[in-house]
C-alpha cells in the first residue's frame, strides 16, 4: 500500500479549450500557428500574460483587434482570483485565491524594505499530514496546475502595483508539498524564470520540501532549479516519525544521505528549516543533534518558533530557550537565524494556511 505522499495527487480539471495562462512560450507559439498566426505571436503573448501581467485578452495591445476577438472565442486566460485579503499588523498580507472548480488556497505577500517575498501553494490540501501544520489536517485534495502557480504570483503583483524594478523572492512554503507535485511546480519554475516574461532568478526561488527524498533526489538532477530547504523539526526519528508521518518512509540518515549528495553550487547552502515545539524539540541535546545534522553538508538554519492554531496542543518555547538554541549552534559553527514569521494575526504564517471544508465542494460550471 502507497503512502499518501509516494501516490499521485489528483490533479485539476482539464477543459477542452486551452488555458493561454498556464502555457510556456513553445506552447503559446503552438497556439498562435494553430490560428493561423506566424510563431513568434506566441512571444507576443507570453511577454503579455508574464512580463505585462495581462489578465485579459482585450489588454493585449500589442496584437490586432481581429486576433484578440478569435482568441476570446477559442482560448481562456483564466488565472486564479483572489477572493480576500486580510492584512496583518506587520505589512505582510494574506490572500484567497479561488480556482476554476470552487477550490481555494493561501498565499503570502511580505514586503521587506528593498523586496518582495511571495509565499506560494503547490496543492490544495496535503498529503503530508504534519501534526503541527493546519494545512496538513485537510488531507491531500489535488494538485495545482502550473497556471494556478503562476497565477498566485501575477495576482498578487497585480493586487500590490509590484513595480517591474523591485526584487521578488518566491517560496514554496504554503500550502501543499511542492515535490509531491514536481512536474507542474518545475513547468511553473520554468515560465516564472524565463528571461522573457517576470525574469525571477533562479537564485530567488525556494522549495521547502517535508522531506521527499525521490522528490529531492529528481530535483537534483536538474541542470536549472531552485534553492531547496527541508522541513526537519526534529533530531531523532521516534520523534521525528511521530510529527511528520514521512519519516516513516525517509528517516533522518536517509535525508542526510540524499542532501549530502545533492548538488550545490558555489556558495549555495540547503535551509534547515526547524519548528520549535516547547517540550518536543526544544531540549539542548535536540539543538546538539540538530548541529551535527547540519554539519554534515553546507547548510544554514533557520528556528521558527511555532504559530499557534487551534487543535494542536503545541505551545513555542520562551524567549529564552529560543536565545539558548540560537548561542549553541553559533557556538557549533552553524549558521543560524530565527525566522519571526509574519502574517501570525491573520493566520498567515508558517504553517497556518488552511481552508476548511473543501473536501465537498462541487466543481464549478466551466
Amino acid at each position: 500500500m502507497l503512502h499518501p505522499w509516494e501516490a499521485p495527487a489528483p490533479e485539476g480539471g482539464s477543459s477542452p479549450r486551452p488555458n493561454a495562462a498556464g502555457l510556456g512560450l513553445a506552447a503559446l507559439s503552438a497556439l498562435a500557428t494553430s490560428l493561423g498566426e506566424p510563431a513568434w505571436r506566441g512571444r507576443q503573448l507570453f511577454q503579455g500574460l508574464q512580463r505585462q501581467r495581462w489578465v485579459r485578452w482585450d489588454q493585449f495591445s500589442t496584437l490586432s483587434k481581429a486576433l484578440r476577438t478569435r482568441l476570446e472565442a477559442e482560448a481562456d486566460l483564466i488565472w486564479p482570483a483572489i477572493l480576500q485579503s486580510e492584512a496583518s499588523a506587520d505589512g505582510s498580507t494574506k490572500h484567497v485565491f479561488g480556482l476554476r472548480d470552487g477550490r481555494q488556497v493561501e498565499g503570502v505577500n511580505m514586503p521587506y524594505g528593498d523586496r518582495t517575498t511571495l509565499c506560494l501553494s503547490s496543492q490544495v490540501g496535503c498529503a503530508m499530514g504534519c501534526t503541527f501544520c493546519a494545512t496538513g489536517q485537510m488531507g491531500i485534495i489535488r494538485n495545482l496546475t502550473a497556471a494556478e502557480i503562476v497565477g498566485q504570483v501575477v495576482a498578487m503583483l497585480n493586487h500590490h502595483d509590484h513595480p517591474a524594478d523591485r526584487p521578488v523572492n518566491l517560496v514554496f512554503m504554503g500550502m501543499g508539498e511542492p515535490l509531491h507535485n514536481f512536474d507542474q511546480l518545475m513547468t511553473a519554475f520554468d515560465t516564472l524564470t524565463h528571461p522573457e516574461g517576470l525574469a525571477i532568478p533562479p537564485r530567488r526561488i525556494t522549495v521547502s520540501t517535508a522531506g521527499l527524498v525521490s522528490g529531492i533526489q529528481r530535483l537534483g538532477d536538474l541542470p536549472r532549479r531552485p534553492r531547496l530547504a527541508l522541513s526537519l523539526n526534529a533530531t531523532t526519528d521516534a520523534r521525528r516519525s511521530r510529527i511528520m508521518p514521512v519519516n516513516r518512509a525517509w528517516g533522518l540518515e536517509d535525508l542526510a544521505q540524499a542532501l549530502g549528495d545533492f548538488p550545490l553550487q558555489s556558495g549555495e547552502r540547503i535551509t534547515l528549516e526547524y519548528v520549535l515545539l516547547s517540550g518536543e524539540t526544544d531540549t539542548m541535546e535536540d539543538g546538539r543533534r540538530l548541529a551535527a545534522f547540519a554539519r554534515r553538508f553546507p547548510s544554514k538554519i533557520n528556528l521558527i518558533p511555532f504559530n499557534p492554531h487551534e487543535g494542536t496542543g503545541y505551545e513555542a518555547p520562551d524567549e529564552a530557550r529560543i536565545s539558548a538554541l540560537c548561542r549553541l549552534l553559533v557556538d557549533a559553527g552553524v549558521p543560524v537565524s530565527v525566522r519571526r514569521s509574519r502574517g501570525q494575526d491573520v493566520s498567515g504564517a508558517c504553517g497556518q494556511l488552511v481552508r476548511q471544508g473543501q473536501g465537498a465542494l462541487p466543481p464549478t460550471e466551466d
